[in-house]
């Protein structure tokens, strides 16, 4: 059974009577979202598509940690931006100066690539949230109880606690009135008034009523297990820094029940994905990330989800952009005939495919194919329009687009060693270290080429394994490979290309003659 539905059962069985299961994942839009951040909410994708797919209704949420404080100015931003470190990112403004705020920016690019993928998900922005009100009387309960969590929390650290240091502790930040910074204070929290007294490294200080209150939030471990209350989440996933004995899962799992009084969710652990050749986590703030929307230049959505939906969650892996990109394509196509046959014979794939939310009945050409063609053509999608129509296949422009605007995305600026090139003229130095016999096959090839309009592309590859014909089977495999190496040797001066009877029709009779046919 694929993980995504063993875990949706699980959560059947221990919530027998549950009406909506709340299903959560969340990020701090610190900077452009990565594919490793992606994990987290494809993860919860999943299981949400999986009950659903068993007749429970759900509700996906996803929290936007834009309250947060700025941290660390990510590479890719102007340096410039560290005057706004300690201030919540909702109300810094945005690098590019096309976004309400540099939260908006980071949710916005994401967000739209989710609706690519065609992930339903309902936003919700914790910026809005705390300023709001809606979690005041939470704070409240949290700061009344804040010697207690604080023991929750000393008791995950191998540090000895203090009494002092339990006095003095507060488990919220406080931003600033004047410069919005939490560089601040907490002097005194008088539970009776229910208000904080404060003061701010920018010399402002003030009283505030916690009930009344615009600019508190809770810190991350209290933060979390409250909002799990409050949302009545029962799933949510965390990566493998949340999940160890002493992480923020467990932590966090123990304040919510000891101090919000509720059960926490279920929660799946799940691995970093890396970059192929990259070592090392992702990381917007070091630059070494590709976003969903990069890989989406590569990848058609569905496949995205296919190769993620492949691994268990506890399972790491690294993206490839080299080879693998063809690999992972055919891969695909090949699977999903046989899943859209009937004849897939595998309970795990078969599941994968079922959990896609598109209907999967578009149809695109082969990207291996196109990835033959298109270099030799100069990436002109009308003339691979009418390459594969010369071999009988035929596809709208906006499908043939769909996959050539990767292939070439792909080639340009992420693999171009797979950019093949004609040649422009004979190869005669080559052509004379040929053996007899090969010359022969070379003057059959190009007598079949001169009739290769009038046949099909099937028809055509009949032809040109009839060349090298040889009773001896294992003989006539050895020929055919031989032929087809002169082939790609003496046209693209490369030891592979495309099918023979596709390169053919790509070039026309005329070209394909003025590199192969040697007899003048």
């Amino acid at each position: 059974m694929h993980w995504a539905y063993r875990t949706a059962q699980e959560l059947i069985e221990k919530h027998p009577n549950q009406d909506i299961f709340v299903c959560a994942s969340g990020i701090s839009p610190s900077g452009s979202v990565h594919i490793g951040n992606f994990r987290e909410v494809v993860t919860t994708y999943f299981v949400v598509r999986a009950l659903q797919d068993l007749g429970k209704k759900t509700r996906f949420i996803f929290s936007w940690d834009d309250y947060d404080r700025f941290r660390k100015v990510p590479k890719n931003i102007d340096q410039s931006f560290e005057q706004y470190i300690g201030m919540p990112y909702s109300e810094i403004p945005d690098p590019y100066g096309c976004h309400s705020s540099y939260a908006a920016h980071f949710e916005k690019e994401f967000e739209e690539a989710l609706g690519i993928f065609g992930i339903d998900v309902e936003f919700i922005y914790q910026s809005k949230e705390y300023t709001s009100g809606r979690y005041n009387y939470h704070i409240l309960h949290a700061l009344k109880g804040r010697k207690e969590i604080y023991d929750i929390l000393m008791a995950f650290k191998t540090q000895e606690s203090s009494e002092e240091e339990r006095n003095h502790f507060y488990p919220i930040t406080l931003y600033c009135e004047r410069c919005r910074k939490d560089n601040t204070e907490v002097k005194a929290f008088d539970e009776m008034q229910e208000e904080i007294q404060f003061v701010c490294s920018c010399g402002h200080h003030g009283t505030v009523k916690v009930m009344d209150a615009n600019n508190i939030k809770l810190n991350w471990k209290v933060d979390w297990p409250m909002r799990w209350m409050v949302e009545r989440v029962v799933f949510e996933p965390g990566g493998r820094d949340h999940s160890s004995e002493t992480g923020s899962y467990n932590v966090s799992k123990e304040i919510v029940r000891r101090i919000f009084n509720h059960r926490a969710p279920d929660y799946v652990a799940y691995e970093f994905i890396g970059i192929k050749g990259n070592s090392g986590k992702m990381s917007s703030s070091l630059g070494n990330i590709i976003t969903p929307g990069e890989l989406l230049k590569i990848y058609l959505p569905e496949i995205i989800l296919f190769i993620f939906s492949r691994y268990k969650p506890n399972a790491a892996f690294n993206i490839g952009l080299d080879e693998d990109v063809i690999r992972n394509y055919s891969e695909y196509e090949r699977f999903y005939e046989s899943y859209r046959n009937d004849t897939l014979g595998n309970e795990d794939l078969y599941d994968s495919f079922r959990l896609l939310a598109f209907t999967n009945n578009q149809r695109v050409p082969s990207f291996s194919q196109a990835a033959g063609i298109l270099p030799l053509i100069n990436f002109d999608v009308h003339i691979l329009g009418d390459v594969l129509r010369k071999i009988g296949e035929e596809y709208a422009l906006e499908d043939i687009m769909k996959i050539s605007d990767r292939v070439e995305h792909w080639m340009k600026h992420w693999y171009p060693e797979k950019m093949l090139h004609l040649n422009q003229e004979k190869d005669m130095e080559y052509y004379e270290q040929l053996k007899d016999i090969e010359k022969r096959w070379l003057r059959d090839l190009c007598a079949v080429i001169q009739e290769s309009e009038a046949l099909s592309s099937d028809e055509l590859m009949k032809r040109i394994y009839a060349v090298c014909h040889d009773e001896d089977h294992k003989v006539k495999k050895n020929n055919q490979k031989t032929l087809f190496g002169i082939v790609y040797k003496l046209v693209l001066d490369n030891t592979s290309g495309p099918r023979l009877s596709i390169l053919i029709k790509t070039l026309g009779i005329e070209k394909a003659l003025s590199l192969l046919d040697f007899s003048s």
